[in-house]
């Protein structure tokens, strides 16, 4: 099994001040992508949601400043690491992942070869 970052970006603005239905349908959309990723034979390794963008403190070389990196229309805003038998499986899984004000974004996670 190989592992896979689910990189959910939504545009923020809709989790603006939200009718407490939304994060209740939020909450329970995520846990019923946890049991659909198991009943798919992969697994949930960690993740969370992240607070919003404007949070968020950006570091390139000796520069540190308030915000996020770049202005864009949808942002990172949580994760799932998952174990997928490959590419393809941790794609069926991911369509499943919820992200109404946007979508998601799979990247493998970087294997290394043991030093010995």
């Amino acid at each position: 099994m190989a592992q896979y970052l689910v990189l959910i970006y939504e545009n923020e603005s809709g989790y603006d001040n939200p009718d407490p239905s939304v994060w209740q349908q939020a909450m329970e959309a995520h846990n019923r992508f946890a049991e659909q990723v198991g009943e798919l034979g992969g697994q949930i390794l960690g993740g969370n949601a992240l607070q919003p963008t404007a949070t968020a403190t950006s570091i390139r070389g000796d520069v540190v400043t308030d915000g996020p990196f770049t202005e864009t229309k949808e942002a990172l805003g949580g994760f799932y690491l998952i174990e997928a038998k490959d590419l393809d499986h941790a794609l069926q899984i991911s369509r499943l992942c919820p992200a109404p004000f946007g979508g998601v974004e799979v990247r493998p996670v970087m294997e290394f070869p043991e030093q010995g």
